[in-house]
């Protein structure tokens, strides 16, 4: 069988997985018959999920578009917070009631998004199957420290976490899907993801400490585990932390400002 040859090129974040000798520049690649594009892209690394455009020869293709002798290739990675719907955009439009699912080695990660009001599940044991299946049935975007599952055909939003650092994974996240005018500080428990709603004081008092009933008038309570939320000392550094995160003061008023629980720190 004869053997072709197109040109490729990488650009941005997406050179991450190419070795270093293919990035930030067009290389050859090899190929036999007459292969899917979405095939040559990962065959060279790169899941699907983090690829959004792709200019064959200058005209913008999809993944279902077949390579050919000299064919000349540049991918592009998602771009959540532009506009290039004149384009082929590979997936759906970007989801804007953001729900995650996170891999098992994405604990702190989950916390950290839980705390800024985003839906972020981190089921522990779940095999790769399991959580593409509670992807696609819930419509998550899987977070993941394995590359390996973002290219699995049926997954349609995901993203590599690059970082070991929670608070630069959480910064990542924030920008790639651009979600920073979604945040919702204090809307969720941190440590079931149930929601958090307001609950009238004489309704929970007999579960509160003494001191607590008694320095303390508001209170929230975890529709999912019954978690009860109070504004105590460690709201504060909450608070300190998501200003880190946003990179600007932390929201005047938010919307459940009540966050210390009966379990003391997060």
């Amino acid at each position: 069988m004869s053997l072709y040859t197109a040109q490729f090129r990488f650009y941005a974040e997406l050179n991450d997985f190419l070795p270093l000798d293919k990035r930030k520049g067009s290389f050859p690649y090899h190929f036999q018959g007459n292969p899917s594009i979405k095939d040559a892209i990962e065959s060279l690394g790169v899941p699907h999920t983090e690829v959004d455009l792709i200019l064959a020869n200058g005209t913008s293709v999809g993944f279902d578009y077949h390579l050919e002798e000299r064919d000349r290739v540049s991918v592009y990675p998602v771009f959540e917070s532009l506009d290039i719907s004149p384009l082929i955009r590979l997936r759906k439009k970007p989801l804007r009631d953001t729900a995650f699912v996170l891999d098992v080695h994405l604990g702190k990660l989950a916390k950290l998004l839980r705390m800024l009001g985003f839906d972020a599940l981190n089921p522990h044991d779940c095999k790769d199957v399991e959580i593409i299946q509670l992807s696609i049935k819930e419509h998550r975007v899987i977070l993941t420290r394995d590359c390996g599952i973002l290219k699995h055909k049926s997954v349609t939003h995901g993203y590599w976490v690059r970082s070991t650092d929670p608070m630069e994974q959480v910064q990542k996240v924030l920008r790639r899907f651009d979600l920073f005018s979604q945040v919702q500080p204090f809307a969720r428990c941190i440590r079931c993801n149930g929601t958090i709603d307001r609950i009238d004081k004489s309704a929970i008092v007999s579960q509160l400490p003494l001191r607590t009933a008694s320095y303390y008038d508001e209170f929230s309570k975890c529709s999912n585990c019954d978690r009860i939320y109070w504004k105590g000392s460690h709201y504060d550094r909450m608070k300190e932390r998501i200003a880190r995160i946003l990179g600007k003061p932390y929201p005047v008023d938010p919307v459940h400002p009540v966050y210390q629980s009966e379990g003391g720190r997060e």
